[in-house]
């Protein structure tokens, strides 16, 4: 399943939901201001390993964060995204 989440955990708490539910063979995509999730030193960050992170490169590097993501976070780029969705077991959204 993929799950995606496009909120900050600091204003809403769709990251922390999302974790809670998603399974350790999940992957959870962060775009827009979700991309906060990964964080260095974040008070979410250790609920990162519940399952596989990835973010969408261009929303990471739209908010300056690159330097200071947790390590394991994969950035991917929009055709990566639409492979998650077209190969995936099915969608989450997270709003």
């Amino acid at each position: 399943m993929l799950h995606i989440v496009n909120k900050s955990p600091f204003e809403k708490d769709s990251f922390t939901s999302c974790m809670a539910h998603a399974a350790e063979s999940s992957t959870v995509l962060l775009i827009e201001d979700g991309v906060y999730a990964a964080l260095k030193g974040s008070s979410v960050e250790d609920q990162l390993s519940r399952a596989k992170v990835v973010a969408l490169q261009s929303d990471v590097a739209a908010r300056g964060i690159e330097g200071n993501l947790v390590d394991g976070i994969d950035l991917i780029d929009y055709p990566d995204f639409v492979d998650l969705v077209a190969n995936g077991d099915g969608v989450q959204s997270w709003v």
